[in-house]
């Protein structure tokens, strides 16, 4: 049994509303209009950009936490932002972000076709994480926070899940849902459901830069690590 698919709260029936872009008033307000063209975030690149590498073995350092990370390490991964041009197509415009970073030059509506996305939304983030690694070679994996509230150890699995996937190239997709706030205070509502990508880290993994595709005027933003997960929370990511 899969638990993405079983779990309660994450079965199939309620994930095609709940799971994926069936927006409430607050977000279909920040929705995009058709673009003709991707907007254009540090320009594309074949691989990500270190700013602090991390340590061969950050553990033996002083730096290091408990967990292993390097406390200074940051990644960025620069990609080709592109808003959703309408409000049930935040997972197509989400995953198109990511396969941007890997060279992939795709359109949203494309991205929409093999996920299988309606007008309820997209399912779930087994879908992203198929679509991901039918055009990428299959490095992805789908993680889920099955509780209303992530666990330390949850955070930490999303911590190593983003700072691996990162370092390698290659944005998180992640499907949130309700309320969270940035890093400069500014709450970014979405009860309906949606998604978003993870396109770098700083701080060793504390602080999480986000590419939303529904906010084309504050498109990429930081936020703590907690309230990543958090936003998660009875969802799951593609890292």
């Amino acid at each position: 049994m899969n638990p993405v698919l079983h779990k309660s709260g994450l079965s199939v029936a309620g994930l095609l509303v709940a799971g994926g872009c069936a927006l409430g008033p607050a977000v279909a307000a920040h929705a995009a209009p058709p673009q003709s063209g991707p907007i254009t975030t540090g320009g594309p690149q074949s691989g990500p950009i270190t700013t602090v590498p991390p340590q061969s073995n950050p553990a033996k350092g002083a730096q290091a936490d408990k967990g292993g990370h390097d406390r200074r390490a940051e990644r960025l991964v620069r990609v080709d932002y592109q808003a959703q041009p309408n409000f049930f197509y935040c997972g197509p415009a989400a995953t198109r972000i990511a396969l941007s970073a890997q060279g992939k030059e795709i359109s949203q509506d494309d991205v929409a076709a093999l996920l299988g996305t309606t007008e309820a939304g997209t399912p779930s983030a087994l879908d992203t994480t198929r679509v991901l690694n039918q055009l990428t070679g299959g490095k992805y994996r789908t993680t889920e926070i099955p509780d209303s509230t992530a666990k330390p150890n949850e955070v930490e699995r999303l911590r190593t899940d983003a700072m691996t996937a990162l370092d390698d190239g290659r944005p998180v997709v992640a499907n949130v849902k309700g309320t969270a706030v940035d890093a400069n205070g500014v709450p970014h509502s979405y009860e309906g459901g949606h998604y978003v990508t993870l396109i770098g880290y700083r701080d060793g993994g504390d602080n999480i830069q986000i590419a939303d595709p529904a906010d084309p005027a504050d498109g990429e933003y930081w936020m703590p690590l907690v309230k990543v997960a958090n936003w998660i929370a009875e969802r799951g990511y593609s890292a």
